[in-house]
C-alpha cells in the first residue's frame, strides 16, 4: 500500500543542498594496525561526558576532548569481546604508535 500524507521533511525541494561536513567523515570506523601488529577498528570521537585514561601515556583524557577509540578485530573470544575491551586513546598517542 502506498504511503499517503506529507512528503519527507528531511530536505524540502526548495531548500539548497547542504555542503558535506568532512569532520563527520572522520568518525567513520576504519581498520588499522595496532598494538602487537593486530588489526584494530579505530574510530575518532568528539568526546563525551566521561574521562578516560589513555593506555599510550597513562594520562587522563578530559571529558569533552576529541580522541580515538580502538578495539581489536582479533579477539580470541570473538568480535563482541573485542568491542567490550575497547580503549580510549589520545589521538596523538594512537597516531604516534605509543603501544
Amino acid at each position: 500500500m502506498a504511503r499517503r500524507g506529507s512528503r519527507s521533511s528531511k530536505r524540502p525541494y526548495a531548500a539548497g543542498h547542504r555542503p558535506l561536513d568532512m569532520g563527520r567523515l572522520e568518525s567513520l570506523p576504519r581498520t588499522q594496525t595496532g598494538p602487537g601488529g593486530a588489526e584494530f577498528t579505530v574510530r575518532r570521537v568528539r568526546g563525551g561526558a566521561k574521562t578516560y585514561i589513555c593506555p599510550g601515556c597513562n594520562q587522563t583524557i578530559a571529558a569533552g576532548t576529541p580522541h580515538v577509540v580502538a578495539w581489536s578485530n582479533e579477539s580470541l573470544f570473538g568480535p563482541e569481546r573485542g568491542l567490550e575491551e575497547r580503549r580510549h586513546w589520545h589521538t596523538s598517542c594512537w597516531d604516534r604508535h605509543l603501544w
